[in-house]
């Protein structure tokens, strides 16, 4: 059963503690991308038979795969898939911004380009849930930003199949090449390369313990979105909220992982003892059940405040993945929120949407992160390039000053590329 904490009653350690059980895989990660920088495809196919269970005389998907999962998925499904895609690109299409350029000074020009990485990376799970909502989350972005090659890579099922509804994804969001590769071999192959697959700029997506390690230790020689942990959401209510609503909600969360994170902050005692009821009836429903179970017992609560403005401060500090204010007036409230990484409004607006459908992106910061980390926008696959430009004239008028800054630093070589022009010039 959820715990119900009493801020009145517990330290704020007690209320911050989780459990995390994450196993250490670093050194067995260590191997995978070594091998498969030593031995490209080689490693790939046999760490597919051996993680797997699969031979397959080819990693990529052809296009012909593609388009062909567009007609086995189900109608109803890809209108759905089609709509969703739709709210994705019209809320990341605002998130596109250009360069500038400053001419104040006569002679001298400064600017910035604004430019989209060439080639990208992008992991989506595979398992029992096939995640159709990564796939659009994070290649329509990508493709928005201009982005001339997306690289998708997926497990492969028991079968050496990948989920139509995976490919359908991909299609309608524009992936350019879709690779049967999952885990730590997946993240090593974009990293590196290999014979079939190609090396990219940057590595977005989300894994387990054997993805986010490979990220880790990938990075530097390619750049990552994020080191992703267990999911969270926390809701803060009111005590006029629907105790189904904010059980269903906790659970929506619990479901994706047993070290995930569930939290409900209310300032009513009532609604926490309601809603720790609500859990109880719903949680044996759910297929992942087993996983809920272990969930809000090892890491959710229920935090008893003494007002509203408590319950922010608490979310506040802990700074969750999701943030929900089930609350009667919640944009009052959102002004006062400053870490989250996406916060979903009153009653009617439950997590999932976010998920799925709403447009707003799902590859959240964890883990606290969200007071300096940002969900992913557009912006991970652009770089910006600076360019400067001087006239003969500018470039006298500011060498003095440029000199002064130079020795100071003791840097003497730059001063003298500066005021060497100046005597050119005379």
């Amino acid at each position: 059963m959820i715990p119900i904490l009493k801020t009145s009653e517990v330290t704020r350690e007690e209320i911050f503690q989780r459990r995390d059980a994450l196993a250490d895989v670093s050194g067995a990660v260590a191997e995978i991308i070594a091998a498969v920088r030593a031995e490209g495809d080689k490693a790939l196919f046999r760490y597919m038979e051996q993680f797997d269970g699969v031979h397959l005389s080819s990693l990529e998907v052809t296009p012909e795969e593609l388009d062909a999962a567009l007609e086995q998925v189900e109608p109803e499904l890809l209108a759905v898939l089609r709509r969703a895609s739709e709210n994705i690109r019209a809320f990341h299409s605002r998130q596109l911004r250009s360069g500038f350029l400053l001419t104040e000074q006569p002679g001298v020009v400064v600017g910035q380009r604004v430019l989209p990485m060439e080639k990208v990376g992008v992991t989506v799970p595979g398992g029992s849930t096939p995640l159709a909502s990564t796939v659009l989350m994070n290649v329509i972005p990508a493709k928005l930003a201009g982005c001339r090659e997306i690289v998708l890579v997926t497990p492969p099922d028991k079968s050496g199949a990948i989920p139509p509804v995976i490919l359908a994804a991909a299609r309608l969001a524009g992936a350019d090449r879709v690779f049967k590769l999952g885990g730590a071999q997946g993240i090593a192959a974009l990293a590196c390369g290999t014979e079939s697959v190609p090396k990219v700029d940057k590595i977005v997506g989300p894994g387990g313990a054997f993805v986010a390690e490979a990220k880790k230790q990938v990075f530097g020689q390619v750049s990552i979105d994020m080191i992703a942990g267990p999911s969270e959401i926390l809701i803060v209510s009111d005590g006029k909220s629907e105790a189904r609503h904010l059980a269903a909600d906790l659970l929506s969360q619990a479901e994706h992982d047993k070290n995930a994170s569930a939290v409900l902050v209310t300032d009513s005692m009532p609604l926490a003892l309601a809603v720790q009821r609500e859990i109880e009836v719903q949680l044996p429903r759910l297929l992942r059940a087993e996983i809920a179970r272990a969930s809000v017992e090892g890491n959710g609560k229920i935090i008893v405040t003494e007002d509203l403005s408590e319950a922010v401060e608490i979310a506040n500090d802990l700074a969750p993945e999701h943030l929900e204010l089930s609350v009667e007036d919640p944009f009052s409230l959102l002004s006062e929120i400053r870490h989250a990484g996406s916060v979903f409004l009153g009653r009617n607006c439950p997590e999932a949407m976010g998920d799925y459908y709403a447009g707003p992106n799902h590859t959240l910061p964890t883990g606290g992160t969200a007071r300096f980390s940002s969900p992913l926008s557009v912006d991970d696959f652009v770089k910006k390039t600076q360019f400067i430009y001087y006239s003969g004239d500018a470039m006298k008028k500011a060498a003095p000053d440029v000199e002064r800054f130079a020795l100071a630093e003791g840097l003497t070589g730059h001063a003298r590329s500066a005021v060497i022009r100046t005597e050119e010039i005379k």
